[in-house]
């Protein structure tokens, strides 16, 4: 397969010089080499069948084990290696969580072996990665239409999962998916809000239903509504899932289709004198990247060449962009992309006189959240801090007062039944926080004209996964969103200070 044949024709913030790349990507990518199916949406399974279905892959996956007395055939797990590091690609994504991993998949799915796709990653255990240490779930309950909507579309997806991401004849995933909903809880200073969102979420077709404290009560026994005017409940599609499983599910799929992993660490950019390309608001000139240098050892590194970049490295997005040039240059190039990590705890505990099953993951007005973990009286919570309480992020060390002072006195005043707990377990993981307005990017970096950024989402990144992925992908392959309207995501919108906020972040 020759290296660097795809490239898109740059339209959407630059406008890009004809270039060797450009000429590689219309002799190479044809409406003859891409599939034509648009990626249709999952046909709806009934319950029944989904369980026949999981079961006939089941025995088919027992009966390889059993064939296979060595244990040498790859499941999930499926080794990431090649023969030799690849020297080009068409496509480089750095980050191999689920959000890169997502990126690679709907590439590969829509154009196949059309089209190179190379993901790096620095550590493959993933032992701090935020994908595999969230809380893994997944609501409608935003302000914003977009985030709605690409929550929508995760849910789907996760639903029928074993549509997108199953593997003939190897493995079927179950992510384990609990469809017990959010619960939000607004005083009366903020009960216009949850309204106003309600309705909204109504409009896009999501399901909930407002609460008064006596509905409340009703529904939710073991809750105390003092201080409560209104709750706003998801009916459908909300809940909570394995992560690890999704980012599994999506990295093996990637590999099925042709998607390379690699381990290692991009530590430096080259740019190609030759492929300049405009900025439309700004006028400026500037050469489009090149190159990336990997390190895969103590004393190896390998060269890359490829034609477009996507950095969807989580809490680590932003660092990498400066090293590709966001953030580190003259101009437009002077603006960084303000993604930085910010670490959170999730403790574990057990409360044997509990809500039980009849506990959603619960969003109390003081941001502390809790909600049953598994069938055993098992439950997590968690609280993100103020600004001016933010923990050191250079360690993944938990904070034990936190929960001490912050988290439980709340939890045990929302639910009395929580002043009788055991603490068990906690973590700590990383939100990869995006300073500017709190919400994902996604798309071409405004300072480049072949680097895409998809990062920067604030603890909902691995539930918008699906949807995010999908859109790099359209991009990448048809110069604008097709699905669902990101527009108002790009990047750009720091170069124009056009932040949008949204009002629940948990």
């Amino acid at each position: 397969m020759a290296p660097l044949r795809f490239c898109r024709n740059i339209n959407f913030l630059w406008a890009s010089t004809e270039s060797k790349i450009h000429r590689a990507f219309n002799r190479s990518i044809t409406t003859s080499t891409v599939s034509s199916k648009k990626y249709e949406e999952a046909p709806p399974k009934n319950p029944a069948e989904r369980s026949i279905f999981a079961l006939k892959k089941g025995l088919q996956r027992l009966k390889k084990r059993l064939d296979d007395p060595n244990n040498e055939y790859p499941e999930l797990t499926k080794a990431e290696k090649f023969r030799s590091f690849p020297t080009a690609t068409d496509v480089l994504v750095i980050g191999a969580g689920a959000m890169g991993s997502s990126v690679a998949y709907w590439l590969k799915e829509e154009a196949g072996d059309a089209l190179d796709v190379l993901v790096i990653d620095k550590d493959f255990s993933y032992a701090k990665a935020s994908t595999v240490l969230s809380v893994g779930g997944v609501r409608q309950q935003f302000s914003l239409p977009e985030n709605i909507k690409m929550s929508l579309f995760g849910a789907e997806f996760l639903q029928n999962i074993e549509h997108y991401l199953s593997i003939p004849n190897e493995f079927t995933p179950n992510i384990q998916f609990q469809p017990d909903g959010y619960l939000f809880l607004a005083t009366e200073k903020s009960a216009h809000i949850l309204e106003q969102n309600s309705k909204l979420q109504w409009e896009l077709g999501a399901k909930n239903e407002l609460l008064t404290p006596a509905k409340l009560k009703k529904k939710f026994p073991w809750i105390n509504t003092e201080g409560i005017c209104l709750g706003c409940h998801g009916l459908r599609n909300e809940g909570w899932f394995d992560p690890w499983t999704l980012l599994q599910a999506f990295k093996s799929k990637a590999m099925y289709y042709g998607a390379k992993f690699y381990e290692g660490e991009v530590i430096h950019f080259q740019f190609d004198e030759q492929v300049i390309a405009e900025c439309h608001h700004t006028g400026e000139r500037h050469p489009a990247l090149e190159k990336a240098y990997i390190k895969i050892g103590p004393d190896e590194i390998k060269e890359v060449q490829f034609a477009i970049c996507v950095i969807c490295a989580g809490p680590e997005s932003g660092r990498l962009a400066k090293l590709a040039g966001v953030g580190s240059g003259a101009g437009v190039r002077s603006i960084e992309l303000p993604i930085v990590p910010r670490k959170r705890y999730v403790f574990t505990y057990r409360c044997p006189d509990g809500p039980s099953l009849n506990c959603p993951l619960t969003v109390d007005p003081s941001g502390v959240y809790f909600r049953r973990e598994g069938f055993g009286n098992l439950y997590l919570a968690g609280l993100s801090p103020e600004p001016h309480e933010e923990p050191n992020p250079e360690n993944l060390e938990v904070d034990y007062e936190w929960f001490d002072e912050k988290i439980w006195p709340q939890i045990a005043k929302r639910a009395p039944c929580f002043e009788n707990i055991k603490l068990l377990n906690a973590w700590a993981g990383y939100y990869e926080t995006n300073l500017f307005d709190e919400n994902g990017f996604v798309g071409l970096a405004p300072s480049h004209s072949n680097l895409y950024i998809a990062a920067g989402f604030s603890g909902h990144g691995i539930q918008q996964s699906p949807a995010v992925g999908r859109a790099i992908m359209e991009l990448i392959m048809y110069h604008k969103f097709i699905k669902i309207d990101l527009e108002r995501l790009s990047p750009e919108r720091i170069l124009l200070n056009k932040p949008i906020y949204e009002s629940n972040i948990v």
